[in-house]
């Protein structure tokens, strides 16, 4: 097995682009875009930006959907309708740069609680739209496992694969981080094999603070052999900083066999 180490930061959605410059300087083979702020490939401005700037570049690509203020679990029916447009759009966007696109799962609204068994189908249906959607453009969209904040889907392994075994086009992103907010790192690394996409940070068990690798809890020398043990393919290490960034690599750099 072997892994493929991209960097992607959601801190910076708002920063000039020229901050990518950094990621292939570390040495990191890739950037996962993340399509919120200054990088919503809504806008055509913002999608070209990221289209040639990549172009200057040798790094590859995968991309994480927009999520802020999005929802696809939503009992509002414009805001679901909206939600499942803009994640659709992004997908098709992605497909000329990258094969995966990790989507967020939806999260219960206070009106949305006393209907838990609707907003369970209201995400469901989201993910058959997206589903059709990566299908038809070649792409894996990716549900990803959530940190510990309440009211969100999909923040344990059976419960995200139960969720979306029926569904053509879609795959799963497992967060160590994410997982590790919940004490549940064990718990994912044994679905290793379902795994199409992988994004890794540190923190100390309690928040999502996606700290460098080796600056929070998890065990990094256990999951990193677990992870060239039994899954090859694009893990993105999610950071602050190109600093933080360069800190995580250098970590990586001596993981082996």
């Amino acid at each position: 097995m072997s892994i493929c180490p991209y960097f992607g930061s959601s801190a910076k959605v708002w920063d000039e682009i020229d901050w990518i410059f950094g990621i292939e300087e570390v040495g990191f083979s890739g950037w996962e875009v993340c399509a919120d702020g200054n990088y919503h490939f809504s806008r055509p401005d913002s999608y070209n930006s990221v289209i040639e700037t990549l172009a200057s570049t040798s790094l590859k690509v995968t991309v994480h959907a927009p999520y802020g203020d999005l929802n696809p679990a939503a009992i509002n029916e414009p805001i679901w309708k909206e939600t499942v447009h803009q994640i659709s759009e992004c997908i098709r966007k992605a497909a000329p740069i990258t094969d995966r696109v990790t989507i967020h799962p939806g999260y219960l609204s206070c009106t949305g609680k006393l209907v838990p068994d609707k907003i369970w189908q209201l995400q469901k249906d989201a993910l058959r739209e997206f589903g059709k959607v990566a299908q038809e453009y070649g792409v894996t969209a990716c549900i990803e496992n959530m940190p510990n904040i309440p009211d969100f889907l999909c923040q344990y392994p059976e419960e995200i694969l139960g969720l979306i075994e029926d569904i053509e086009g879609i795959g799963l992103t497992i967060d160590f981080g994410h997982a590790n907010t919940l004490g549940k790192v064990d718990a994912f690394r044994k679905y290793l094999d379902h795994a199409s996409h992988i994004h890794i940070h540190d923190n100390h068990g309690k928040s999502d603070e996606h700290l460098p690798l080796g600056a929070g809890t998890i065990n990094w020398k256990r999951l990193s052999k677990d992870l060239l043990d039994h899954y090859s393919g694009v893990v993105v290490v999610e950071g602050r900083s190109i600093e933080e960034a360069k800190r995580s690599f250098d970590l990586i750099r001596g993981w082996g066999p």
